[in-house]
């Protein structure tokens, strides 16, 4: 009898659970934006580290932004705009704490801090991470206006000092912010140079850290997804 009353209580419990939707960890929603001409793919490492860690496939959201075969046409205007702004909002809206974290990649992480300033939600960001990123400019585009002829350089692009830079620049994207840099990042660092008026790149400003990895533009990606869920948990 003893047996089935404990039994019974434990069938109790677990429903109980289940109905107040206590039977799963409630953490921040986490965005995690790809980069210029990848796919959601891109983050399968850190979304299957991520699900390791407790995280359901409900906490994660992976925006698919931009065209895949011309890079060159990509900025941060328009139709690139709206996947990554839906996908913030979306987990914001959907969030058991009322916050997410937001981790980007490459141009996503400038997609990514773009979008966070437009809508206003900083203050609800618990942790920005950007990897790979040229919060700076790339040397490759030409400082503005003189610079590479395309859209990914062009004024709403990644040309040092142009247009879309400057209005991000200074600009708090969360409670805390870091950056996953490399100085051997193919994209950031093609001309030879990481940094931009004697800055690295990659580096956010007021950011509370910044890790340096001997890995390439798209390794920095991939195999730090450890290091991301410590900054973002």
């Amino acid at each position: 009898m003893i047996t089935i009353k404990r039994s019974l209580l434990l069938i109790t419990a677990s429903l109980a659970l289940l109905l107040t939707g206590k039977g799963f960890a409630c953490v921040d929603a986490v965005v995690l934006v790809h980069g210029n001409t990848a796919s959601p793919a891109s983050w399968d490492n850190t979304y299957n580290y991520l699900r390791s860690k407790g995280y359901r496939t409900a906490d994660i959201y992976r925006p698919d932004w931009g065209t895949k075969t011309c890079a060159a046409c990509n900025d941060h205007s328009g139709t690139e705009e709206t996947p990554v702004r839906n996908a913030i909002t979306a987990a914001l809206n959907n969030s058991c704490t009322g916050k997410i974290d937001v981790i980007g990649h490459s141009m996503g992480a400038t997609l990514a801090a773009q979008q966070i300033s437009k809508l206003g939600v900083a203050s609800r960001v618990d942790a920005f991470v950007g990897v790979a990123g040229a919060f700076r400019g790339l040397l490759s585009c030409g400082v503005y206006p003189f610079n590479v002829w395309n859209s990914t350089c062009g004024s709403a692009g990644l040309s040092v000092a142009s247009p879309f830079l400057d209005s991000i620049y200074g600009v708090r994207f969360g409670q805390r912010v870091y950056s996953i840099k490399s100085n051997i990042d193919q994209i950031v660092c093609s001309t030879g140079s990481c940094l931009v008026y004697g800055v690295h790149s990659s580096r956010i400003w007021g950011e509370n850290a910044t890790y340096t990895y001997a890995l390439g533009h798209f390794g920095l990606q991939t195999d730090t997804a450890a290091q991301q869920y410590n900054l973002i948990k």
